[in-house]
């Protein structure tokens, strides 16, 4: 690594494009950001983009809606239309990032918010380039409900599976418009494809981002500090841990939105 002193200059002249991994929370951001920040040829940092000390705008912690955080227009509006100084953020990156060589060329970051915050991105970032995942709505709608049911300080919430349905819907929404505005600098791809077919994932990954080198999608990888294990798709177990209550409820949520689901190639179950 190289000494803190210039460090911020020195990351800023080596990095020639920036990689934002944009995902909805407990679809496998965790999994594939961590495998791109094996690379050689990458900056990244310890933790998500927005939880970086220092980070100049609004972040998921210290707020009632950790996880569905697009729930509804009032929170998503908190961090869509926010206030961001991108100028300090990219000194607090780079000052916080990581790399196996100090020459990398390629700065890499994620935060599921920031699925909002393309066009800022693109705006604010010498050459962005975008990955965009999605995942079977069910199988993380089971791990938003099962996380915030562990969070003893946010409460008892009857409707806590509507909220999450509301908030993958929207998340959805928004990855459809990214999709879009930015096809010739993306790569869209579901959860489900990086699981069936990693190799041919990175393949795909590495042409978005020239210069990435190979990465290896096979390697275990520590997620969220619960397990670490070799990539493999979790879904099967985890939409059969929803209760019959919460996968009525999100059902109802997904019926009136069957379009933006079947977009994706997602139905409902």
């Amino acid at each position: 690594m190289i000494a803190t002193s210039g460090k911020v200059g020195h990351v800023a002249s080596a990095v020639r494009s920036h990689l934002f991994l944009l995902c909805p929370n407990n679809s496998g951001s965790t999994f594939l950001s961590q495998a791109i920040a094996r690379s050689p040829h990458v900056w990244s940092l310890p933790t998500e983009g927005q939880h970086v000390f220092g980070f100049a705008g609004p972040s998921t912690r210290g707020t009632p809606w950790p996880l569905i955080w697009a729930g509804s227009a009032q929170t998503t509006a908190y961090f869509a239309d926010a206030r961001y100084d991108w100028e300090r953020i990219r000194k607090t990156w780079y000052f916080h990032a990581e790399a196996n060589n100090s020459d990398a060329p390629i700065f890499h970051t994620r935060s599921p918010p920031f699925l909002l915050l393309a066009g800022q991105l693109n705006d604010n970032f010498r050459d962005a380039r975008f990955l965009i995942m999605v995942r079977d709505p069910y199988a993380a709608l089971e791990g938003i409900v099962r996380r915030r049911r562990h969070v003893p300080e946010l409460g008892e919430d009857p409707d806590l599976a509507t909220m999450a349905a509301r908030h993958l819907v929207e998340c959805f929404k928004r990855q459809l418009a990214n999709r879009v505005r930015f096809a010739d600098r993306s790569l869209f791809l579901t959860y489900e494809e990086m699981c069936s077919d990693p190799g041919a994932t990175a393949t795909k990954i590495g042409r978005l981002a020239p210069g990435l080198g190979p990465i290896d999608l096979t390697q275990e990888q520590s997620v969220k500090g619960m397990y670490k294990e070799a990539l493999r798709n979790m879904n099967a177990e985890q939409i059969g841990r929803l209760t019959a209550q919460d996968a009525e409820a999100a059902t109802a949520v997904f019926r009136e939105n069957l379009d933006v689901l079947e977009a994706f190639g997602y139905g409902l179950r």
